[in-house]
């Protein structure tokens, strides 16, 4: 079972904000940026080499029509495990794609350089936050059978 929660804009969720803009949600009130997938399964046994860190990962998505600053934000789990963005933007329409283990970040690929996974394949919660700590998105998930790798 997989759940997708968006964070609740403060006071007036979905309603007329003063400049007259409607916010349907809060991913667009942070630049349409959300998670868009998490592969919280890496194929294969779970050795902890470097290659099988690499294959959890947590797809971040700009589905906004202009780039937005990641810097400062927060990628994190329920056991407070952290990832903190430096100072990059996500171009509109654009992906980022942290991944768990060690690696050369690019533009489209940032590493968390962990020796140990993060995200549990029974169940868990990615958490995306603003700089300020202010909830952008989560994804959750509870695996029913070993198809279920992603959320």
């Amino acid at each position: 079972m997989r759940k997708r929660i968006r964070a609740a804009l403060p006071a007036l969720a979905g309603a007329v904000a003063l400049t007259g803009t409607v916010l349907s949600g809060p991913a667009e009130a942070a630049g349409g940026v959300t998670i868009h997938r998490v592969y919280f399964d890496s194929p294969g046994k779970d050795t902890r080499t470097n290659t099988s860190l690499n294959g959890e990962w947590v797809q971040i998505r700009n589905t906004g029509a202009s780039a937005v600053s990641l810097k400062g934000w927060v990628l994190k789990d329920p056991d407070n495990h952290k990832y903190t963005f430096p100072d990059i933007k996500i171009g509109a329409g654009k992906y980022i794609k942290v991944r768990t283990g060690s690696g050369t970040d690019t533009s489209a690929t940032k590493y968390q350089n962990r020796r140990a996974y993060v995200w549990n394949n029974t169940s868990d919660t990615a958490t995306l936050l603003r700089a300020g700590g202010t909830k952008v998105d989560s994804c959750s998930w509870t695996t029913r059978d070993a198809s279920d790798t992603y959320c």
